[in-house]
């Protein structure tokens, strides 16, 4: 039937660079029928635009129906607001395909990997008739982290852990890790831990030319990347980092 998705591919592009497609995604790309594209709002414009030079890169034909993204509703508990923010996003989703009339499958450039902290996914599982999911791998913040810096993700034999903010601030180091990387913390949560013995590497706008990072003792940089953080937000207008923390006893490891 024409405008139900029965094939739906979802497409990691990595963290911002447009070289960061891999060749399957490239692929993919010029094969989907149609691309959804999220608005964010215009002070975010430019990951509207960056998705849009990844398409024209890859020579992508296909007609392309942009949406506005719904606003999360804070006055909601965490979950209860999650869970109805991506149910409006389904909803965008399906009303967006049928009003396309189009059949064949459809794409959506997702930002770093769509397995790795990203609720694509979850938002594809209440599409109904349920499609067909395809998943293409994209490099992850985590992976641009490591490069940027020239470390290894974790230590000889080390447990890593993979954590948000959120949960730093509410448990504190994870029990058992050598290793923490932690995404999705607008808040710097790291400035929550007792910094002694600690090693940070941080960075943002990973692969892009707006690439900035930082790295040392927690104690010496904790209020360094704030300030960075604050002040790269303002300039851009948004802010995507990451960042990894290390037992000091443990870097060279």
């Amino acid at each position: 039937m024409d405008g139900v998705v029965t094939d739906l591919w979802l497409i990691g592009i990595g963290t911002g660079n447009p070289r960061h497609a891999t060749l399957e995604a490239v692929q993919a790309i010029r094969n989907a029928a149609l691309i959804l594209l999220p608005r964010k709002g215009r002070d975010k414009a430019d990951l509207a635009d960056l998705r849009h030079t990844i398409l024209r890169n890859c020579d992508s034909t296909a007609p392309i129906i942009e949406f506005d993204m719904p606003v999360r509703d804070d006055t909601l508990p965490y979950l209860q607001r999650v869970t109805k923010w991506h149910d409006e996003i389904a909803t965008i989703w399906a009303t967006a395909i049928k009003q396309s009339g189009l059949s064949g499958p459809v794409a959506l450039l997702v930002w770093g990997d769509p397995g790795l902290y990203d609720s694509t996914l979850r938002i594809a599982a209440r599409l109904q008739p349920a499609p067909r999911v395809r998943v293409v791998p994209g490099i992850t913040a985590l992976q641009a982290l490591t490069a940027a810096h020239a470390i290894p993700f974790n230590t000889l034999n080390g447990a890593v852990t993979i954590t948000t903010g959120r949960r730093l601030r509410d448990h504190g180091w994870p029990k058992g890790a050598d290793t923490v990387a932690v995404m999705l913390d607008s808040q710097c949560s790291f400035r929550d831990l007792p910094p002694d013995g600690l090693h940070i590497w941080w960075g943002a706008f990973l692969g892009m030319p707006e690439q900035v990072l930082a790295a040392g003792p927690l104690a010496t940089f904790a209020q360094p990347i704030v300030d960075l953080r604050a002040t790269s937000r303002l300039r851009h207008g948004w802010i995507m980092d990451s960042y990894i923390l290390r037992r000091q006893d443990m870097t060279t490891a």
